[in-house]
């Protein structure tokens, strides 16, 4: 009996899963994997445990089972177990596999990439604003994997059971690091990282209003708006959508607006603009979570158009994964990257630091 599945993700391109012509990446978490947990039946009969997740688990191969166990990636009651472990009544089993590509082609574009390190297992990537990570409805080219396609020489046989190169995911108008792997074992060593949340993520982000407190952590389930399905949002019901987590602190206070640090424990679609939203603080020009509206300040027509201004300088919300921290898949060495602020978040702060500046000397 399968009791529950946590963290399961569905491949982008899918129905019900994209924002059509919106370019954004939309899914249940921000992984590129599926992660399961699944408890035997009381009555189960004894069965190899390749055999047993083959059977429990729809469009999953037994040889893909075979992959993940040969990897160290299934655990049963939080061990390790090989191919031919018998299962158990009671035992609690999880595991993680990378998604099949399921069709998609990806044609290997040449587009320049910003690549921050790489050696023969792993590559970071600084993404710009503005780029889809990964192809789907109404974004099948100019995406972050046509491009890694044609820098890694990439086969676009759609039979390869590889989803690609991915590990997690960032939305179309966030910029910022993504690790990327080189090859099936790496993949699976950091998908595995995510999935015990211990990946360092550090996001820059501008939001609306003054925060009363410099720190604080923000928690609840995150899932779809039942009234607007490319639109995520909080709910007390678990039953709703997927624990997140993510603690927050001030860096710098301008009055109307705040540039705080976001740390993420958790990786779902959209997380921090949902949780920054949920307490009243959408992030600056998040236009699906009511950032491009004025949110703060006064009724002038000046102000107004010093808004304005503010938002032709940085078209697209303001967030940025800035640091990104990880165990290396092969040597085992704790890696830390760091990517500056982007120059249209730049230009966006220090407006308002010289607009802050500015009101004091008045009041002077």
């Amino acid at each position: 009996m399968q009791e529950d599945l946590l963290n399961k993700v569905e491949i982008p391109g899918q129905a019900g899963n994209d924002e059509k012509g919106a370019g954004n990446d939309v899914s249940s978490s921000d992984e590129m994997f599926e992660h399961f947990r699944l408890l035997v039946d009381k009555g189960q009969e004894p069965v190899r445990i390749d055999k047993y997740i083959a059977e429990h688990q729809e469009d999953t191969s037994r040889n893909r089972v075979q992959q993940a166990i040969k990897l160290g990636y299934v655990l049963v009651n939080d061990k390790p177990v090989k191919a031919n472990y018998i299962v158990r009544p009671s035992d609690v089993v999880k595991f993680v596999m990378p998604y099949e590509r399921r069709g998609t082609e990806i044609l290997p574009e040449n587009i320049p990439l910003d690549i921050t390190y790489e050696d023969n297992d792993v590559l970071v990537v600084n993404k710009p604003a503005g780029m889809v990570v990964h192809p789907g409805h109404g974004n099948y080219n100019g995406t972050l994997v046509n491009a890694l396609a044609y820098y890694l020489h990439l086969s676009p046989d759609v039979e390869d059971e590889r989803m690609g190169v991915l590990v997690h995911r960032i939305d179309k108008d966030t910029s910022g690091l993504l690790v990327v792997a080189k090859n099936p074992a790496a993949q699976l060593n950091l998908a595995d990282q995510f999935f015990v949340h211990s990946i360092d993520r550090i996001y820059t982000a501008v939001v609306w209003g003054n925060i009363a407190e410099d720190e604080g952590t923000i928690e609840g389930t995150i899932g779809r708006d039942p009234n607007d399905r490319l639109r995520f949002r909080v709910y007390d019901d678990p039953d709703k959508g997927k624990w997140a987590v993510t603690h927050w602190r001030v860096l710098e206070r301008f009055g109307f607006i705040t540039v705080v640090e976001c740390r993420l424990e958790t990786g779902r679609t959209h997380q921090i603009r949902v949780h920054m939203a949920s307490i009243g603080h959408p992030l600056f020009n998040d236009e699906r979570y009511g950032g491009s509206e004025i949110r703060q300040g006064t009724i002038y027509a000046k102000y107004k158009q010093f808004i304005q201004n503010c938002f032709a300088l940085c078209p697209r919300q303001a967030l940025h994964a800035r640091t990104l921290g990880f165990t290396h898949p092969v040597t085992g060495e704790r890696l830390h990257f760091e990517a500056a602020l982007p120059e249209d978040m730049v230009a966006l702060i220090e407006k308002w630091r010289n607009y802050t500046n500015s009101l004091v000397g008045t009041n002077d």
